[in-house]
């Protein structure tokens, strides 16, 4: 009796459907990349019980015909790719053809679908691969899947399923991903009749980030846009202090594809390096675009992981996009004051504040009389209707009096000039009132006799005096941060032009210190040994040691190589101290092996990171103001230096204003 046999339709279908379907999370992304490639830009996904009883994707993509409906559910039937060579050149989501077939071989599905051009669209039902109905039917333009009883068919599968919450949290996490690679498409996604996502369908990448994470994450981030040998990095970053617990919020898309990749992860962290929390995680939404044939999707059924042609060029791509970003716009960090109010409004307000001094002008007898209050002080000749250059009629008035000062508001128990024996009446003026009379407040002139003679200001301003001429605004320098003191020994006050600058002056110092011996790190001195040290390497470790010798140089190394794999250790730099060369070495030459731009930064940073801290100031040290001042200003104006090595901020700013809106000087 033969052993071997063929399996049947059935079970062998079911296999295949096991390798891309095992939750309702991959239900819905293959239903959701197909509306996709289908052109849709309005997308609704509605799902309930976390998908397992039921499942809908609608989209007003360009629909299916009736006759390609019943072949569309067969497997390796597909629109998107023809030959071979296609495979080289997918631009698609989907291509293999298998994620109807696999959908329906494990669940009841029913399709409405209508494209543009016909008249009637089509209703198709199938359940368990076997074909229920197929008729016409009016629709919408588009396409409606609706997938109900996921693996009611396979009851092994349907047991290791996870509560509906969790399921549905799949599911909500794979629209999400969708939502970020195209943000040109509205998604509207529902779970258990309620809506959790919507986003703007705008084409803008900061609007699908803001739907989709919220206004905290959007604001923490930092734009990307970087070119390199082909490739081209765009999208956002985190900033360092707002860096994450986990990798969850690393989202990479390449040509619009989410991916996960492990040379992107590495690069995005090394560009953190230094600058992060130990234990945090930097958060990005990164779309890489490249060219077709130099990326690989056919590696994994799901195709969330691709393979590139050359992963060292990728990985060298997003660090020097990443870096670029941080320090073009990572500024130091400024502090921002709440508005909120700790105090009642009575504890705010029990004591209420003077209303002030109403400023109140004399006018002539034939003013209505507002108010029964006291005249102001200041006497001002009445104005002149016109340019007139002969004395005014009150002269011999004026005479009395001295020539008359600007308008001085003064308490009226303090007098400066006394006022008329028949004080005008007076009237309360609004604030248009007040402008208007006092353009119109005639000044005093003195001409060749010395008698005084009251010129209206309108007028003054068109006499035929020479123009003065314009004054060109000299470049203002950029103020220069000076130490105002220190706070518990461990933080510099500092004041620069209308900021406050708060500086950490262990962290200042240690990032000061390590960024020093970084810019040496080609000029390292050598220290020799008296005997070489004989380091055993792996061969392939010998060889990269080998081919860089003159670069081993430059890192304050004396390394020959001897009989493979062992290198003989003549000299170090300076700066290992007592370490043990052997293990520093073979780190190097796995270095090169990496094949990375700056080999020497990657391998010294932990040693440079343990140099730096012990030499910098010490918290609770005693800092002369000298020794503070000139700290400050050698990290103020230097953009590298805005974390310690540890990731903490070395400086943070607050504003005049919000010191000011804190003490109530202003609303």
């Amino acid at each position: 009796m033969s052993e071997i046999k063929l399996l049947s339709k059935e079970v062998s279908e079911l296999i295949a459907a096991g390798e891309v379907i095992d939750r309702p999370a991959s239900v819905a992304k293959e239903l959701l990349e197909n509306a996709v490639d289908a052109g849709a830009n309005v997308i609704t996904i509605e799902i309930k019980n976390g998908g397992r009883t039921y499942l809908r994707v609608t989209d007003n993509g360009k629909g299916i015909s009736m006759e390609d409906l019943p072949t569309a559910f067969l497997r390796h039937a597909t629109s998107k790719i023809s030959e071979k060579n296609d495979l080289d050149r997918i631009l698609t989501l989907g291509f293999r053809g298998e994620a109807l077939a696999s959908v329906c071989a494990v669940s009841k599905v029913s399709v409405l679908t209508k494209r543009a051009s016909d008249e009637y669209g089509t209703h198709y039902e199938i359940e368990g691969g076997e074909q229920k109905v197929c008729e016409q039917s009016g629709c919408p333009d588009g396409t409606t899947f609706v997938v109900r009883d996921i693996f009611y068919n396979v009851p092994a599968r349907l047991k290791f399923l996870r509560k509906d919450p969790t399921e549905g949290s799949y599911v909500a996490e794979m629209v999400t991903k969708l939502a970020l690679s195209h943000p040109e498409i509205s998604f509207k996604f529902i779970r258990d009749n309620k809506t959790e996502l919507l986003s703007a369908g705008d084409g803008k990448v900061y609007s699908a980030i803001y739907s989709v994470f919220g206004r905290e994450f959007a604001a923490s981030l930092v734009p990307v846009d970087y070119s390199y040998k082909g490739i081209h990095i765009s999208g956002y970053t985190v900033k360092p202090l707002e860096s994450k617990p986990n990798r969850k919020f690393q989202n990479f898309f390449v040509n619009h594809r989410y991916i996960k990749s492990v040379a992107c992860s590495c690069a995005l962290e090394d560009a953190y390096k230094n600058q992060i929390m130990v234990g945090k995680f930097p958060a990005c939404v990164l779309y890489i675009d490249l060219a077709p044939d130099t990326v690989d999707v056919n590696v994994h059924p799901t195709k969330i992981q691709v393979r590139f042609s050359n992963e060292g060029l990728m990985h060298e791509a997003v660090y020097f996009a990443v870096k670029d970003s941080l320090l073009k716009n990572d500024k130091p960090r400024e502090m921002v004051l709440e508005s909120r109010k700790h105090f009642t409004e009575n504890q705010l307000y029990s004591v209420q504040p003077e209303t002030g001094v109403q400023m109140r002008f004399a006018a002539e007898e034939h003013t209505t009389h507002q108010n029964e209050t006291q005249p102001v002080s200041t006497y001002v000749p009445p104005p002149q209707e016109s340019f007139d250059t002969t004395p005014a009629p009150s002269a011999p008035q004026v005479s009395q009096h001295k020539p008359a000062e600007p308008v001085e508001v003064k308490r009226p128990e303090e007098p400066s000039v006394q006022p008329p024996s028949q004080p005008p009446k007076q009237q309360k003026l609004s604030v248009e009132q007040f402008n208007k009379y006092v353009s119109e407040i005639p000044l005093p002139d003195e001409d060749d006799s010395g008698a005084f003679r009251y010129i209206n200001k309108q007028s003054l301003e068109k006499t035929s005096k020479p123009a003065a001429p314009a004054v060109v605004e000299e470049h203002k320098e950029r103020p220069k941060p000076i130490v105002v003191g220190e706070l518990f020994r461990t933080f510099v006050v500092a004041q620069c032009g209308d900021d406050m600058i708060l500086m950490d002056k262990h962290a200042a110092h240690e990032r000061y210190i390590f960024e020093k011996i970084k810019d040496q790190k080609n000029s390292l001195d050598t220290q020799m040994l008296l005997e070489p040290v004989m380091v055993v390497l792996s061969y392939d470790e010998y060889d990269a040691l080998s081919l860089n010798v003159d670069k081993i140089k430059t890192l304050g190394f004396d390394i020959e190589p001897d009989v493979a794999p062992t290198v003989a250790v003549k000299g170090v730099p300076i700066i290992l101290g007592d370490q043990n060369p052997s293990e520093v070495v073979s780190d190097l030459a796995r270095n090169f092996i990496a094949h990375k731009l700056e080999p020497q930064i990657e391998l010294f940073d932990d040693l440079y990171h343990s140099i730096a801290c012990k030499a910098a100031i010490k918290a609770h040290d005693k800092s002369s103001t000298v020794e503070l001042q000139a700290l400050l200003e050698a990290v103020y104006d230097n953009d590298d230096i805005r974390y310690c090595p540890h990731g903490r901020p070395v400086l943070i700013r607050l504003s005049k204003r919000d010191i000011e809106k804190q003490f109530r000087r202003i609303v």
